[in-house]
């Protein structure tokens, strides 16, 4: 009895390795015998429409949608990459979509469930894109724009994400201790579980005078990262 969670996949056509990694772990027998698996954003590295005509979404819905059809409910989170993945992708992988700020019971504990960019409140320009990218007027923009547009679009799109990332203190882009107080506080939970910022760990700390938890989720850029809760606990761990 365990629920699986990852994120900060960052799928690209660049790193092949890792989509094999992808496919053969949601084959696994984990997968496969797990209460449910979450995807809490940024599976690939930059998605620029459900219509996208390529091979890598379709090896990603054939992957995810063998998870749903084995009877494993499969929940997914858009993370910055992939904030304009709707529902139309959504059914064909078998996704149910959760918003951003999402509170599931897991085993008795209510845990506040995020990509985790809304709490690096101290990355203002960040913040601001965030906002602007996405208002519905700048996605119908966007996604009117003929596919080869938005490659081009997403490529100058990702320059400008490692050069602001260079050119940024990593402190500035790590979250910032009181929004991930005040997000917790306003879902009244204990227990966050969020990526983003690909430095996993499980941090223990007191809030508001009693024990608090929070668990970020890592990266897949090098290897595997997965998250396992079950009633006997948590446990972060590398594929």
């Amino acid at each position: 009895m365990s629920t699986l969670f990852i994120a900060d996949l960052h799928l690209d056509d660049s790193r092949p390795q890792i989509t094999s990694l992808f496919e053969h772990y949601l084959a696994s027998d984990e997968v496969r015998r797990a209460d449910a698996l979450y995807i809490l954003g940024d599976l690939v590295e930059a998605w620029i429409g459900d219509d996208d005509d390529a091979e890598l979404p379709q090896r990603i819905a054939r992957a995810t949608r063998a998870v749903r059809d084995a009877g494993v409910p499969l929940y997914f989170m858009v993370g910055n990459r992939d904030f304009l993945l709707g529902q139309a992708f959504a059914e064909r992988a078998g996704f149910t979509l959760l918003d951003d700020g999402t509170v599931h019971d897991l085993y008795g504990a209510p845990t506040l469930l995020m990509h985790g960019d809304a709490l690096c409140t101290d990355d203002v320009a960040y913040q601001t894109v965030r906002r602007n990218v996405r208002t519905p007027e700048w996605k119908a923009q966007v996604l009117a724009m003929p596919l080869d547009a938005r490659r081009a679009f997403a490529a100058k799109a990702r320059e400008d994400s490692r050069a602001h990332t260079g050119s940024t203190q990593e402190t500035i882009m790590d979250v910032n201790a009181g929004a991930v107080a005040e997000a917790m506080r306003k879902a009244g939970v204990s227990h966050l579980i969020h990526g983003h910022t690909h430095r996993p760990a499980v941090h223990q700390f007191e809030l508001d005078g009693h024990a608090a938890e929070r668990i970020v989720l890592g990266d897949w850029y090098e290897q595997g990262s997965v998250l396992r809760v079950g009633p006997e606990g948590r446990e972060l761990r590398v594929l």
